[in-house]
């Protein structure tokens, strides 16, 4: 039913600053710049081989906009949302309903660039109370409309992994899990890291959850995004060209999965604690 992670959006206080902080951090250019004066929004859509990441910040006057000042007048930026992709969306809503995710009406949108191009979709929102308030839309799958546009050395391919936090992890592999159909790869204990680890695979990328295995909070709190691990092909590469752009990276580690090697990107990514992997051969 659900066939990829189709996007996700970080917000921020102003679009052009966003995009050039994510143009420097992903080592892309934006493939896609868009605004609504409806609704008081712009937005950038950077694509990569397995999902893309959407950058949205307020714009003018209209009603998201003035949502996210609120939002990000109390928060700061960070990631807002996720957006699953199927390639039955009326299938979806129906299912989901079943498995109580409590979906919204269906609604249609589109976007228009600057060129004249058009971005249409179809999609529905699951009850936040049901996904933890981590905000959740499933979506027409529009991987082919913006193909993947190749990059310079050093730049990411993909996302590796999206990371969420959670006080609750049973009720995550629930979500996850049974409700939303993704695919339960791994539950482990890591007793050095004081952390379980639920890892759910969708489209090449990994939703990871964690939890800390000494936490007192209460089970029934809300779940909150943590971070994302991009993929490049060459790490050293990688990590010079953001110390290129005058970003605090450290130095080049062995990962913990066998054969990888990682670096942590410690600003220049509006408020989203960042990874970066690089994966041995096989």
């Amino acid at each position: 039913m659900i066939t990829a992670l189709d996007h996700f959006t970080l917000i921020c206080p102003d679009i052009d600053t966003g995009v050039t902080a994510y143009e420097n951090l992903l080592g892309r250019r934006a493939d896609w710049r868009s605004e609504d004066g409806t609704n008081g929004t712009a937005t950038a859509l950077f694509r990569t081989a397995n999902t893309t990441l959407e950058i949205m910040a307020p714009r003018g006057d209209g009603p998201i906009g003035d949502r996210l000042r609120v939002i990000l007048a109390d928060t700061g930026p960070g990631l807002a949302s996720l957006a699953f992709a199927t390639g039955d969306l009326d299938e979806a809503h129906r299912l989901l309903g079943r498995r109580g995710l409590a979906p919204s009406e269906i609604t249609s949108g589109t976007s228009e660039n600057p060129a004249g191009r058009r971005l249409d979709w179809r999609r529905f929102r699951c009850d936040d109370g049901a996904t933890a308030e981590i905000r959740t839309f499933v979506i027409t799958d529009r991987s082919s409309v913006m193909p993947v546009v190749e990059a310079g050395p050093g730049a990411v391919t993909s996302l590796d992994h999206l990371v969420i936090s959670t006080p609750n992890p049973d009720r995550a592999a629930a979500l996850y899990g049974a409700r939303l159909g993704l695919r339960f790869a791994l539950d482990r204990q890591a007793e050095q890291w004081n952390t379980r680890f639920l890892f759910f695979r969708v489209g090449g990328l990994t939703v990871e959850v964690v939890s800390r295995l000494d936490a007192s909070g209460d089970p029934a709190g809300a779940d909150r995004f943590f971070g994302l691990t991009w993929a490049v092909d060459d790490i050293q590469v990688a990590r010079e060209r953001l110390a290129a752009h005058g970003l605090d990276v450290s130095a080049v580690r062995t990962g913990r999965k066998p054969g990888s090697e990682v670096f942590t990107l410690r600003d220049g990514h509006l408020g989203v604690p960042t990874l970066f992997i690089a994966h041995g051969p096989g």
